[in-house]
């Protein structure tokens, strides 16, 4: 399961109503690639459908898809968004990530 922060979550819904989506209707998948300097990336996106290879989660008032590949990298990960000085962005808080790179974008396990 992946969680959302509360801040994950306002910042979720703001950018849903940019894009004349709201959190009663839309998803947000994420999920697993190869690539980065670690050796896996995350990704993330708006999504109207639950694809069938995903798993459906809801946190916080947040349905979250995650394909069924990227569960096991997943399992326990926090959602998180910070907008301080020093780096504005989402954040994956993942304790399954035995390594990360500096900018947090890619990890290994």
């Amino acid at each position: 399961m992946v969680k959302v922060s509360t801040t994950a979550k306002d910042k979720l819904s703001a950018l849903m109503a940019e894009e004349g989506k709201n959190l009663a209707s839309s998803y947000v998948s994420v999920g697993v690639e190869s690539g980065g300097c670690s050796g896996l990336s995350y990704k993330m996106e708006f999504s109207s459908e639950i694809p069938e290879n995903a798993e459906l989660y809801e946190d916080n008032g947040v349905r979250v898809v995650v394909e069924k590949k990227s569960l096991l990298y997943l399992i326990g990960t926090t959602l998180e968004y910070t907008g301080g000085l020093n780096g504005k962005g989402f954040s994956f808080n993942n304790p399954n990530a035995t390594r990360t790179c500096g900018c947090g974008e890619s990890f290994a396990v």
